[in-house]
């Protein structure tokens, strides 16, 4: 997800998107221990989403 996409969504909906991405991160570090994990590249996709999200919410907060 770019950046630009991230910033034309509230708050709200930045917040519901980075529970289920860690949610998701969650179940394939279990996928990842057990050693059925397919895409491992997701992992890090994911962590940079999420990384991503919280530093425009950091931005807003320091905005306003």
């Amino acid at each position: 997800m770019k950046a630009n996409e991230i910033r034309k969504m509230t708050t709200e909906e930045i917040n519901k998107k980075i529970s289920e991405n860690k949610e998701e991160l969650f179940n394939l570090r279990m996928k990842q221990a057990t050693g059925s994990l397919e895409n491992p590249g997701r992992i890090n996709t994911l962590r940079k989403d999420v990384a991503r999200m919280k530093t425009i919410l950091n931005e807003r907060e320091n905005q306003g």
